[in-house]
């Protein structure tokens, strides 16, 4: 039994890394209907930016929750201005070119940005601080459940939470419904589309800095390649929930994470990978949308 609830909960913190990610996609989908293929580069753009910032802050004698603060608020901020620059290079431009061209252009830069860290930094793994402390009441359970992982799970909930209330309750989030809904008819009606998108890809570069940090200090190593698979499986985890929907990216990553988990607990982790990718293709044979996607009618 104990075995059991190891994987779940080994499990519960995958998904919640996937989930993390998955929510900038289903967002950036859900307003342009873009896959931006770059966004796990934006993940490990952010997890090393957390990196530096702690390794300088370690040097000037800052205190721990000082320098957790600081990296995390600087990850954030840097990881957010690249999502801005992408979408503003790669992007903008092809807003109104065929479907095939924004694809091409997200997969070059995610290619771009790969090698681009590689040449800044290096090809081999960095190790990584564990930023995160242990609390004294997980200590009962520590081998079971660490307090970093309780950490990435109530990040996950805060984070689902605060896009579901901003989206629905605010001013931005109606904006952001519209322009999904219509694009056309959001202008018209005086929603800047542009100034919309563009605050989509920066709130998604930002839940992808902070999975960067997080999944990074609990591993405790990083390197330029980081971001693909898991960027990957994020991917795999949004349209297993059905992209476009905020709870859906969510359950979708917590799928993935118990499958992942259970399947190499159970079966071997060899094939890790293959039971994630099957899952997603019976998803999409049986459900094309996602388990709580909704399925669209093409406009023409």
């Amino acid at each position: 039994m104990e075995y059991f609830v190891q994987l779940f909960l080994g499990g519960l913190t995958r998904g919640s890394i996937y989930a993390l990610i998955a929510l900038g996609y289903t967002m950036v989908y859900g307003i342009v209907e873009l896959i931006n293929f770059a966004h796990g580069e934006i993940y490990m753009i952010g997890a090393f930016t957390a990196l530096i910032i702690a390794s300088v802050l370690g040097l000037y004698g800052f205190s721990e929750i000082s320098i957790i603060i600081l990296a995390s608020i600087i990850a954030i901020i840097y990881s957010s201005a690249y999502g801005y620059t992408v979408e503003k290079i790669a992007y903008k431009p092809l807003r109104h070119a065929p479907r095939l061209s924004p694809l091409i252009s997200a997969i070059g830069m995610s290619i771009f940005l790969q090698n681009y860290v590689l040449l800044a930094q290096t090809s081999d793994f960095l190790p990584f601080p564990s930023l995160i402390p242990e609390f004294e009441f997980m200590n009962p359970y520590s081998h079971i459940f660490s307090s970093a992982e309780l950490v990435i799970f109530c990040t996950t909930a805060v984070a689902m939470t605060l896009l579901t209330i901003i989206i629905k309750f605010t001013k931005v989030g109606i904006a952001m419904r519209a322009t999904a809904q219509d694009r056309t008819m959001a202008m018209l009606s005086g929603v800047n589309v542009n100034k919309i998108i563009s605050t989509t890809f920066v709130i998604g570069s930002s839940l992808a800095a902070v999975g960067g940090l997080l999944i990074a200090s609990h591993i405790g190593q990083i390197n330029f390649y980081i971001g693909f698979i898991v960027g990957i499986k994020a991917f795999t985890a949004a349209v297993l929930g059905g992209i476009g929907s905020i709870p859906g990216a969510v359950l979708g990553g917590f799928i993935l994470g118990w499958t992942e988990s259970f399947a190499t607990g159970y079966i071997s982790s060899d094939y890790e990978d293959v039971f994630a990718f099957a899952l997603l293709v019976l998803i999409l044979i049986f459900r094309p949308a996602g388990i709580m996607g909704k399925s669209r009618v093409q406009k023409v």
